[in-house]
């Protein structure tokens, strides 16, 4: 079998895999985000960092929702990393952004986050900010899904 066609066959099984219902319960949930004027902010590392840079040209432009990553902005990531250490750098910005109940943080990760693995602890204390004011939270995430997938109302 040609690598192509086994690339194409590994999309259609992980296609197949998705739950559909909890699909349309993320689409509810960005639906009541948008209708109540609430903002939207993507959260990822490593390559899924590029990914949420990519969901907020769409989901501004396309869906009409106001959102954020805030790794578009490396000079105040940057300077939080150096100053305040990583683990923080995803809530402290939430925080100067004033993200409170109406608005929600969507997470991209494979690991979800999990402190006692060490598995971006910066997820960890966003999503711990984000239960704290009364925030959504979202997310597609892979293997157990760590903590997204724990304390998530859509994931």
């Amino acid at each position: 079998m040609s690598h192509s066609k086994k690339y194409l066959q590994q999309v259609a099984e992980t296609a197949q895999g998705i739950d559909s219902s909890r699909l349309d319960i993320m689409v509810r949930e960005l639906k009541r985000l948008r209708e109540r004027g609430g903002r939207l902010f993507f959260l990822g590392v490593g390559g899924s960092a590029a990914n949420c840079s990519h969901a907020v040209n769409d989901f501004r432009k396309i869906a009409g929702i106001e959102a954020y990553a805030p790794t578009d902005n490396v000079s105040e990531l940057t300077a939080r990393t150096n100053d305040e250490g990583w683990a923080t750098t995803f809530s402290a910005w939430l925080k100067v952004s004033r993200a409170g109940a109406k608005d929600a943080i969507f997470i991209m990760s494979v690991g979800g986050g999990d402190k006692a693995r060490n598995i971006s602890p910066n997820l960890v204390e966003a999503i711990e900010y984000a239960v704290t004011n009364g925030m959504r939270i979202m997310g597609i995430v892979g293997r157990d899904g760590g903590e997204t997938a724990r304390r998530g109302h859509a994931v």
